[in-house]
């Protein structure tokens, strides 16, 4: 197996104007697009949390879309840990809590 195909996980905090401007909706189609799974929900007022797992090539192309967003978001920062992964998910969807 190469590094590519390894399977990681990635928990992601993204601060900014992330609510109301169909972030959560976003981070979800990226996810499916690349058959990830996981989750993505609000936090607070300006914070969208998501954790997601798949192979390492597919993290790194959705860890790039969230970082940048919709184009009526705006991410001012965003805080990534990268773990093992737990396949702890059978698909990826919308947290509302």
């Amino acid at each position: 197996m190469t590094v590519k195909e390894e399977k990681a996980s990635l928990h992601i905090h993204v601060y900014g104007r992330v609510q109301g401007v169909g972030f959560r909706a976003f981070v979800a189609q990226q996810a499916t697009h690349l058959d990830l799974k996981g989750w993505v929900r609000n936090v607070g007022r300006d914070q969208v949390e998501t954790r997601a797992e798949g192979t390492r090539e597919a993290l790194d192309a959705f860890l790039d879309k969230v970082k940048r967003g919709p184009s009526v978001a705006r991410v001012d920062r965003s805080e990534v840990e990268w773990g093992e992964c737990r396949e702890e998910f059978k698909r990826f969807k919308v947290r509302w809590f």
